[in-house]
């Protein structure tokens, strides 16, 4: 193989990795494609995935990091707890949505590979879920929110509540008739039940 004028970083092999995903799908994907694509010897790519396993684990997470980071935004911000939570499910909800819609080749790669890494999916609800303890937290400390003695308790039920709007297996129900309808009345819902 030419040897890359780029040094070779875990990123780029990320990079490549879902590319050849999204042309070759997760069943016919190999190390060796991607190193091929890096023009580099797979070898060098096991140098930092050190299984085909470790690969797709890290290129998953990656891809479920991009909505973590963008909803850890609007948990940071300085503005009332109940806009935060809105915003929140609002992006949620558009980013399932927009990675459903926008590439959906992809998307189904990633729906097979969520299904292979249990403990990134479990790692990424559990930030999640951390992100929305922090605004119930915010809320109940603001007084916009009653009290509870358990927000984290209170940030999972509000997920489960909304699975609907992300949660892969109604991605094909997203772009139905009358999903943002349906939406806005269960985000209307849960924040009306926090009320104090």
């Amino acid at each position: 193989m030419a040897p890359t004028s780029e040094t070779l970083t875990a990123e780029r092999i990320l990079e490549a990795t879902e590319e050849v995903l999204r042309r070759h799908g997760p069943a016919k994907a190999t190390v060796v494609d991607v190193a091929r694509a890096l023009g580099v010897s797979h070898g060098s790519v096991y140098r930092h995935f050190r299984t085909k396993a470790a690969l797709r684990e890290a290129v998953t997470k990656r891809w479920l990091d991009r909505t973590s980071v963008e909803l850890s935004g609007i948990v940071a911000a300085d503005r009332d707890p109940e806009a935060r939570l809105r915003d929140w499910l609002t992006t949620l909800f558009a980013a399932k949505r927009r990675k459903a819609g926008d590439d959906p080749e992809l998307f189904a790669t990633y729906t097979v590979l969520t299904g292979e890494n249990g403990t990134v999916v479990g790692e990424h609800i559990a930030d999640l879920t951390a992100q929305l303890t922090r605004i119930v937290e915010a809320g109940v400390q603001s007084g916009t929110f009653a009290a509870t003695t358990d927000p984290g308790a209170t940030a999972r039920a509000l997920f489960h509540a909304t699975g609907r709007f992300h949660d892969p297996c109604y991605a094909r129900e997203w772009e139905e008739p009358g999903i943002e309808a349906d939406f806005t009345a269960v985000m209307d819902l849960v924040v009306r039940g926090l009320r104090p």
